[in-house]
């Protein structure tokens, strides 16, 4: 079924959910809006939606764009307390204030472009300071999005002033922030209003 175009592969799909009693799955057909879909796709709080071309075949393995991933990120801000070395910084780190502390919320190596790059780390030079500013480093469990103090030994700490719009997909059970993408700086807010926001 590689071949055929999805109507037909949807056709099909239909027939075989069909057959069982009691389906976990369901295949309807619908027809909204993309705003409509995006509004309600957050309601549900599913991760994203994937639009597919009419007449488009299933292409494992490649991108071709017939197929395009439209997540649903949320967005914050928080403070840049520190970055990974690279050229000029590999990734941003991050967190803001829990009980008057600030607490280590992730690394952001996403969203910039080389311009944008120099441009912020021509304001985070001044910054630098010596000892790490966040109260929950480093952190001894070890996760895709934990900050040990092996990986530590790679951060250079800045005071915590900077504050950022910063786009992610979703909070981890321990705290940290998934698939993480700059935004931009915010230049309203101060870096000890940000607190983590509810929900």
């Amino acid at each position: 079924m590689l071949r055929l175009p999805i109507e037909e592969r949807r056709k099909l799909l239909t027939e075989a959910l069909r057959k069982i009693e009691y389906p976990v799955l369901q295949s309807m057909p619908f027809n909204v809006k993309p705003a409509e879909l995006i509004r309600a796709a957050k309601e549900l709080e599913i991760e994203g939606v994937i639009a597919k071309r009419n007449g488009s075949i299933y292409e494992p393995g490649r991108r071709s764009g017939a197929w395009v991933k439209y997540k649903l990120n949320c967005a914050e801000e928080f403070v840049i307390a520190g970055y990974t070395t690279g050229k000029p910084f590999d990734a941003l780190i991050v967190g803001c204030y829990e009980a008057g502390n600030l607490t280590y919320v992730g690394k952001v190596r996403n969203g910039f472009v080389p311009h944008m790059r120099r441009e912020l780390m021509a304001k985070m030079k001044p910054l630098k300071i010596d000892a790490c500013p966040f109260a929950n480093l480093p952190e001894k469990r070890r996760t895709q999005w934990a900050l040990t103090r092996e990986q530590m030994k790679d951060c250079v700490w800045l005071k915590p002033e900077l504050v950022a719009q910063i786009e992610f997909t979703e909070w981890t059970p321990d705290g940290h922030l998934r698939h993480t993408a700059f935004a931009g700086l915010r230049q309203d807010k101060t870096a000890h209003e940000v607190v983590r926001e509810p929900g």
